[in-house]
């Protein structure tokens, strides 16, 4: 790992939540991800899974962790298993966490070695009454493609199919949501690391530069500052490509008078930044584009007053399309005519801002949460309003983290990264 140990105290707090929610004599348990294969003998870099990340610290394949705060034997209730390390893979790999290690990074004071997984799992299922077990729940979740934890679960319904089964996926997604203050740090580690790539980038740009050479500016830095690199595939969009909304190519040259819509942001110990910006080409915006450009600000600014706590998001999002509403109505791409026939289910503003204005951040970028629940200070949003005009060969997103807290004022982690269209074409110039 390229990032400074994380105190095992933040590990140790997030199984006690998680352990408070749990059913009385239950265990839960979760796995690793896999390392996925590419073709040949290719694999992609290993990413752990977020889960449990967030429950041990421990950023290690073929790893299991089970809690069992009932357990008859208390070395039991919480039980770290890994990867035995050896000789040869310390030659092949590098080290693998040993038990020491494990109970730094974790604090989890019992850890077996994996191939003592079956046995100890059989004993602790016969005292136990019901198993949560960790399915992805995401709403956007795409899982089609099984992985260990999918055939973990699979292989226990067969195994044991009169053990009652829990869903992990409910708690996870309530402590998730509500950030420490350790991951709070982390985050805003991300985010000025994401400052640093953007401070470099606005000295780099000009007419004649590639998108991908901007990428790689991005990289470099986020690198340098040692980040694994991006924390979501980055886009970098200039002119009409900035109307795509997931343009991840990169591959065009930008132009002399377009706009370079950046959807970048790094990550840090597993913890994402999500950051969005848009930059003249040529150092200055046309007065249609900062026209524009103010008109999202402006819907930006509106629209993080509302990330207070109590604020329902379906409410949130319904607020910010009547302030977007009026913006267009301001820069005449809609009118009265276009808002008395629109569709309930699809407001007349929908036509040039189609996306969502937020979305829960932390471990993931798009993090999990209870949407249907008032928001809590401790969550961390993105806000990021847009307007994308593709006749017009323009599209403008702006984008910042903002924590909620009781101030009635979120946090905003990105506060030192260029925002105004003036500050941006002065440091530009």
């Amino acid at each position: 790992m390229k990032y400074d140990l994380i105190s095992k105290n933040l590990f140790i707090k997030n199984r006690s939540k998680f352990a408070a929610k749990m059913h009385k004599n239950t265990l839960a348990v979760f796995n690793s991800n896999d390392i996925f294969p590419i073709s040949a003998d290719s694999t992609m870099p290993f990413q752990q899974h977020r889960d449990i990340f967030y429950l041990t610290g421990v950023d290690q394949e073929e790893s299991i962790l089970v809690i069992f705060p009932n357990a008859s034997n208390e070395k039991h209730q919480e039980i770290l298993f890994l990867k035995e390390t050896s000789d040869l893979i310390a030659i092949w790999e590098g080290e693998k966490l040993n038990k020491e290690q494990a109970f730094n990074v974790s604090g989890i004071k019992t850890v077996y070695w994996l191939n003592q997984f079956a046995t100890i799992w059989k004993q602790l299922l016969a005292e136990a009454e019901g198993v949560y077990l960790n399915t992805n729940e995401h709403l956007r979740a795409n899982t089609e493609v099984e992985t260990r934890e999918d055939r973990f679960i699979k292989k226990f319904k067969n195994e044991n199919p009169a053990h009652q089964v829990h869903r992990s996926a409910s708690i996870m997604h309530t402590i998730r949501s509500i950030k420490e203050q350790e991951e709070i740090d982390l985050i805003q580690k991300a985010c000025n690391i994401t400052e640093k790539g953007v401070n470099r980038i606005l000295k780099f740009i000009k007419p004649g530069v590639w998108e991908h050479e901007i990428e790689a500016e991005f990289a470099h830095e986020f690198l340098m500052n040692r980040s694994k690199g991006f924390a979501y595939t980055p886009i970098v969009a200039s002119g009409k490509n900035a109307c795509v909304l997931h343009y991840i190519e990169n591959n065009k040259q930008c132009r002399a008078g377009d706009i370079i819509l950046l959807d970048v942001g790094a990550e840090y110990a597993n913890y994402s930044s999500d950051l969005t910006r848009c930059i003249p080409v040529s150092g200055k915006f046309t007065p249609r584009q900062k026209e524009v450009y103010n008109a999202v600000l402006h819907v930006k600014n509106e629209a993080q007053k509302l990330l207070i706590p109590g604020t329902i998001m379906a409410d949130y999002h319904t607020e910010v399309g009547r302030i977007m509403e009026s913006e267009l109505i301001k820069l005449k791409l809609i009118d009265s005519t276009d808002i008395k026939n629109q569709k309930a289910d699809w407001p007349a503003y929908k036509k040039y801002f189609m996306h969502g204005t937020s979305h829960f951040m932390g471990l993931d970028t798009h993090d999990v949460g209870l949407w249907h629940e008032p928001i809590q200070a401790g969550m961390v949003f993105t806000c990021e309003p847009g307007i994308y005009i593709p006749g017009e060969n323009l599209g403008i997103r702006l984008e910042d983290d903002l924590l909620v807290t009781n101030s009635g004022k979120p946090f905003n982690f990105m506060a030192n990264i260029p925002l105004e269209a003036d500050e941006i074409e002065d440091l530009m110039n």
